[in-house]
């Protein structure tokens, strides 16, 4: 995409969420993974529908349209082009391994695993140094699945059978692959790393601490030295694939998507009590004394981080998407979250839907990614799942945005004038 808004040598900010670009809200159901194509501005979109749509996003406006689409046999979870651009791969609850060829639309099942398939990528398994000049990276497709297996499916073959079918000690919940590396986080809070050139076993296995809880999400800086792991209780951490003790140092997690912490106050549940127990007030009195005592302590509520994606030109820099609506930009080096314009960072829309119900829960950003040069962040908000059908609300509706990308000078610029304006 030619597009201005960000000098190469800055350092990357969102933007408002005023100049938000809405595609076509064509998904039924919530929008599982978004990715976007490294050869073109087309974006991919893998959905709970079980429909894999493509958009054909403008280079200037942003504005999109449909290209192609995939339908599969259940719901799906992960999608990712090759490097070329020519196909989408895709996998989900069928248990398939789903390809569709832009120029054709054509489309066919390449292999299968014994139950659903969590991530899926395109992998370069080559010996040659530069990733982007293998035919190697167009045809060869991993794929990890809740069966505890990743398999490699070379497309030459036609033949559905797996170039190479490794075993893992638990279900495989996310995946990436960038370079010569693929990351895959399991069940076990385990993360095993994969030397491309040497597929058929681990290259070596990290535990995460048990403070990231349940991985949702992994994701592998553009240059395959290092990754970041995002999980249930809001928290993302930062790892390098070298051991060594300066490469070590980078190493760090941080907390991320939690609500202020703020005082609950329950009076009218202290009444019930206190009537309820009119007749024994010495015991009475203890009990509010110290249901008082934890009502006054601050809470923060925790929210699960969905996606998180490295900025392409700006390897130091990753977008982690959370379950309370917010996108929030990070600087692994300096380790500080970056600036941010006004209202990013409050809510995924300029102005938040007010909770129809009493406890309803906000509007969840399920996956995002970056444009390939980095000017547009794609985001889907909706529903997220994690309370079940019984949480899902017709308010809680499917959509899929691009947010522009400024500098982190413009953010700041921004931000100081709406401050200005404010007092």
């Amino acid at each position: 995409m030619s597009n201005s808004r960000i000098n190469p040598s800055s350092t990357p900010a969102l933007g408002s969420p005023d100049s938000d670009i809405n595609l076509p809200e064509d998904a039924q159901d919530t929008i599982s993974s978004v990715s976007w194509s490294p050869a073109a501005e087309h974006l991919a979109a893998a959905s709970w529908d079980w429909k894999l749509r493509v958009y054909d996003v403008g280079a200037k406006t942003g504005a999109a349209r449909g290209l192609a689409a995939l339908a599969a046999d259940g719901p799906l979870f992960d999608c990712a082009w090759a490097m070329d651009g020519s196909l989408v791969a895709t996998g989900g609850a069928d248990m398939k391994t789903h390809i569709l060829h832009l120029g054709t639309e054509q489309t066919a099942t390449v292999g299968t695993h014994a139950k659903p398939i969590r991530g899926v990528r395109f992998v370069d398994m080559s010996a040659d140094v530069d990733s982007e000049s293998s035919s190697s990276s167009s045809h060869v497709v991993a794929t990890g699945s809740w069966d505890r297996t990743v398999k490699y499916w070379d497309l030459r073959q036609g033949n559905n059978t797996a170039a190479f079918d490794v075993a893992c000690d638990e279900r495989v919940y996310a995946m990436d692959a960038r370079a010569r590396l693929l990351v895959v986080a399991a069940a076990d809070r385990r993360v095993r790393l994969f030397d491309l050139r040497k597929p058929a076993a681990p290259l070596r296995t990290h535990d995460t601490a048990a403070s990231l809880a349940q991985i949702r999400a992994v994701a592998v800086s553009p240059d395959g030295k290092g990754w970041a792991t995002a999980g249930l209780a809001g928290r993302c951490a930062y790892n390098a694939v070298d051991e060594g003790p300066r490469s070590a140092a980078f190493n760090f997690s941080f907390q991320c998507h939690r609500d202020t912490p703020r005082k609950i106050n329950n009076d009218e549940d202290e009444d019930k009590d206190k009537d309820k127990d009119k007749n024994d007030n010495s015991k009475t009195q203890s009990s509010s004394e110290s249901q008082k005592q934890q009502q006054q302590q601050p809470t923060t509520r925790i929210w699960a981080v969905n996606a998180v994606h490295f900025h392409p030109r700006k390897p130091t820099v990753l977008v982690t998407a959370g379950s309370d609506g917010q996108l929030q930009l990070w600087d692994r080096l300096r380790r500080w979250r970056l600036p941010v314009t006004p209202g990013v960072g409050t809510a995924a829309t300029p102005t938040p839907t007010p909770a129809p119900t009493p406890g309803a829960r906000p509007e969840a950003i399920t996956a995002a990614a970056f444009s390939r040069d980095g000017t547009f962040l794609a985001y889907a908000a909706g529903y997220d799942w994690s309370a079940g059908c019984a949480a899902n609300s017709p308010d809680l509706r499917t959509r899929l945005a691009l947010r522009p990308v400024v500098s982190e000078n413009a953010a700041l610029a921004r931000a100081r004038m709406a401050a200005t304006k404010s007092k």
